[in-house]
């Protein structure tokens, strides 16, 4: 079942999410189905997505999820943890990483504000295995003042990311970037409407080998081949 028919057919606890998110989360969480992982998921809520996600990720999957509502502890059950904590608390975080290990996804569904989102993907990111994927979702919220955006906040969260493009290519710029964890640890930046994914991994081999036989080069060799072949048949044919 797709987590979209999932969604539709939820008669458990309530879960709230955008529908054009479905098919983001289908197209970088597929892989992990069935597998063991630590899934992380920054805000609990009705805790009715962290059951959705148990049941789309498979019986190996360790279901983590924080929140500041002491309320969502309730949200717990067999393979689903809550620990409640400030997301911008980075000894809260690492208590979190000392007991389930570095998550394996990260999903940021947390407080929306720009100090959070930045602050939890500074200190989460850079620990997450070379194959990890961080999505920071409701990401609307960085064009709002009221949650630290703006259209020219520099410190938005997607003016942020839009910078993290030049450190992803930073190898290319001739010195004027200087290479951070985001160029050494990254595959992909994916942005999408309210969504800005990354996908972890270790781009070490930066080079453009070239292969096969250009085409003009080949096409005459070609021929020299096929001329030598009936240079010597019509030699053979006159000595006999």
């Amino acid at each position: 079942m797709s987590l979209w028919q999932d969604f539709l057919t939820n008669d458990g606890k309530v879960i709230h999410k955008w529908v054009h998110y479905f098919p983001i989360y289908e197209k970088h969480f597929a892989w992990y189905r069935n597998k063991s992982l630590t899934f992380l998921e920054i805000g609990v809520f009705k805790g009715g997505s962290m059951q959705m996600w148990q049941r789309y990720f498979g019986p190996f999957a360790r279901i983590v999820g924080i929140d500041i509502d002491e309320t969502c502890k309730s949200h717990q059950a067999p393979g689903i943890f809550v620990r409640i904590g400030d997301q911008s608390d980075e000894g809260f975080l690492q208590s979190v990483i000392d007991e389930f290990g570095v998550p394996d996804i990260v999903v940021d569904d947390g407080s929306h504000r720009m100090n959070d989102v930045y602050s939890t993907f500074q200190f989460l990111y850079p620990k997450m295995p070379k194959n990890g994927v961080y999505l920071v979702e409701d990401l609307h919220t960085a064009y709002w003042d009221e949650y630290g955006g703006g259209l020219d906040e520099p410190t938005s969260f997607v003016n942020r990311a839009k910078n993290f493009i030049d450190s992803l290519n930073a190898d290319h710029t001739r010195g004027a970037v200087p290479p951070d964890f985001v160029t050494r640890g990254t595959f992909s930046i994916n942005f999408y409407d309210s969504v800005i994914v990354f996908e972890k991994g270790e781009v070490w081999r930066k080079e453009a080998p070239r292969t096969g036989h250009d085409t003009a080069r080949g096409t005459v060799d070609d021929a020299i081949s096929s001329l030598k072949g009936t240079v010597k048949g019509t030699i053979k044919g006159l000595k006999l």
